[in-house]
């Protein structure tokens, strides 16, 4: 695991939004890892809670990606 600079609360969430706003089908895996590796430094429940609807939407777009790309494959 890539070791994370000491980040403010708000630059962790700032990061993962961020995160959220600019990832692609092509970086969603890693972009996901990161901001999860952001979340789990976060030290308070309140902190999470604010990052919680873009790590929400980060699970979702690569939950519709993949399940578009398995359409794809079974098409002839």
């Amino acid at each position: 695991m890539a070791q994370l600079p000491m980040l403010s609360a708000d630059a962790k969430l700032a990061e993962i939004k961020r995160l959220y706003y600019r990832t692609t089908r092509q970086t969603i895996q890693a972009d996901l890892a990161k901001a999860f590796d952001l979340l789990k430094s976060m030290a308070s429940e309140e902190e999470r809670d604010r990052a919680a609807v873009f790590m929400d939407g980060l699970s979702q777009m690569r939950s519709d990606w993949a399940r578009q790309g398995k359409k794809k494959q079974r098409r002839p």
